[in-house]
Parts: C-alpha cells; structure tokens; sequence
C-alpha cells in the first residue's frame, strides 16, 4: 500500500479585522452575540428566550400594556406577538383582561407566577449584565447603553 503526503498546513496568520472594528454595527453585533449566548445559558432554566424576557419585563413594568403597545415597543409584528402572548398566557405567566379605558382591547398583565418568576430572571438578566460588562465602570456603562440608544432611538 502506498503511503499519501499530506501537505502540512500553513501556519495560520492574524486575521485583519481593523476595517471591521471601525464599524459601528461590526462592534455592536459582536457584543451582542456575547451577551446573548450567555443570557440563553442562565435564561435556560427559566424556559425564557430573549424575546419571552422582553415582552415579560414590559408587562411587569407596565401592568395592562396592550398587544399593541409591545408591538411597537419591541419592533415585532402582530402575527408574531399572538402566538408569543398565546404560550406565555399558556405558562400560566401572564393573563389578558378588559382594558380599563378602551373597551375593545386587552391588557396583558402579569399573573402571581409570572411576577415571580420575573423578579428572578430580571435579576439574572442584571447579574448577566455586570458580569459582562465588568470592565467598563459605571459611568462607563451608563455612557454606552445611552450612546447604543442614540442610533436605534429616532431624533425628536
């Protein structure tokens, strides 16, 4: 039997990332991703995607917020919010009552469960954020999260 040369691999060099480092988005997608794979970890044993916490921290925070409301609030269509709204409200985590000022809505609000289980997971989300980003300061911190705000945000 004859033997087959592999050729050696060529010693790997630094990739040149400098243009994409001068990018806004390049920056601010690679943080992300690195917030978002750890907060799926530590979300994981509270069955919480990143958009189950958002819509259940504005119910928590706005008790009888409108399907409406967290449409627009979260930039999410309305097909994608009903089945959204319909599993949480099947988790037994948020419930739907008449709306106190326009009878033809729904306010979302959170049930004795869902309150629960949001004062943990949001303290988890706030532990997730320090520990990532423990090398800013807080001024640090304050400054970025504003500035982020400020390219998504619309000008008044």
């Amino acid at each position: 039997m004859r033997k087959v040369a592999v050729p050696e691999a060529a010693p790997v060099e630094p990739v040149d990332t400098s243009y994409l480092r001068t990018l806004v988005g390049y920056n601010a997608r690679r943080a992300s991703l690195a917030i978002i794979e750890s907060f799926m970890v530590r979300m994981a044993p509270y069955d919480l995607k990143v958009v189950d916490f958002s819509v259940l921290s504005l119910v928590a925070h706005n008790p009888g917020i409108t399907s409406r409301q967290l449409c627009a609030a979260l930039s999410v269509l309305p097909p994608n919010l009903v089945g959204l709204i319909a599993t949480l409200e099947r988790r037994g985590l948020i419930e739907r009552l008449p709306h106190p000022s326009d009878g033809r809505a729904m306010g979302v609000h959170l049930t004795p469960q869902g309150v629960e289980l949001m004062v943990q997971a949001e303290q988890t989300a706030f532990d997730l954020e320090m520990d990532a980003t423990s090398r800013l300061t807080d001024a640090e911190r304050k400054t970025l999260i504003r500035l982020l705000q400020k390219v998504y945000t619309p000008a008044d």
